[in-house]
């Protein structure tokens, strides 16, 4: 695919070289790159992507994606040799990116996202029961595996998978005719933009308990419970927990059309006696 349409959508771009080449795959580890690819710089928590261009340079790539604090010697170093873009968020531009290069695959069947600090496996199986008791084929992504209808297409090392693996697992049930796909979304998941771009058609929030908070994971509660939320502004339908106590915060700024669950009188689907 031309770079110019994989960078579609992905807003602030200064580009350095030419963008009408063609990529072959995207990656944002160095040692996956192959020949014609587009590696993707990130700065994570404790490795800097940027240390690792010239060794994707040296396996095939062709462009590189990365941020303004880009060691402005590389920079000059590497703009003779591959189209470099600079954007503001690496993160947020390989979501994007890897959507447009795979063909927006998640826009091809139903996706349910399940987020909360427990219950999302147990949740996500029984959903994708309930849905193929229907009739439908559905793919599942979670904690445990990665699975198209009863065939495990890979184990999981981790709840969401970065964004460009991700997009490739719905590429393949996107091809595979899933009519739905349920998946586990992580508060990682959604503070690191791995979900960016991806139309949920139901978002459930399971309940919110105090886990998660580190250096290399969320600052502090609120945070935690801030990018929890962030699904409820990506889902057309949000299914809430009316029990949790947090409740109220969950669903402040909330986008969706709203449905509640639980012992509460106020809930929608109420359970009684």
């Amino acid at each position: 695919m031309e770079l110019k349409k994989i960078l579609v959508g992905i807003d602030g771009i200064k580009a350095k070289g030419d963008l009408d080449i063609n990529i072959s795959n995207i990656e944002s580890d160095s040692r996956k790159i192959k020949e014609d690819g587009l590696f993707v710089a990130i700065k994570g928590f404790d490795v800097d992507g940027n240390d690792y261009i010239k060794s994707a340079i040296d396996n095939g790539a062709v462009a590189v994606i990365s941020t303004s604090d880009i060691d402005k010697d590389l920079l000059k170093e590497i703009v003779s040799k591959v189209t470099v873009i600079i954007v503001t968020d690496s993160r947020l531009a390989l979501a994007l990116a890897s959507s447009n290069f795979y063909g927006n695959p998640s826009k091809k069947f139903k996706l349910i996202g399940i987020t909360g600090t427990k219950g999302k496996t147990t949740t996500s199986f029984m959903t994708k029961a309930i849905l193929e008791k229907q009739g439908l084929k559905v793919g599942l992504i979670g904690t445990i595996a990665v699975y198209i209808g009863d065939k495990k297409i890979i184990d999981s090392d981790r709840t969401t998978p970065e964004s460009n693996v991700l997009q490739k697992i719905f590429y393949k049930m996107a091809k595979e005719k899933c009519d739905a796909v349920v998946m586990e979304v992580s508060s990682q998941g959604l503070m690191l933009h791995r979900t960016a771009g991806i139309p949920f058609e139901i978002g459930i929030f399971t309940n919110l308990g105090r886990d998660h908070i580190g250096p290399n994971e969320h600052k502090d509660f609120d945070d935690y419970l801030r990018c929890k939320s962030l699904l409820l502004k990506q889902c057309k339908v949000g299914i809430v927990n009316r029990d949790d106590e947090h409740f109220e915060k969950i669903i402040e700024g909330h986008t969706c059309s709203l449905e509640t669950y639980g012992f509460s009188p106020e809930a929608d689907l109420r359970a009684e006696d």
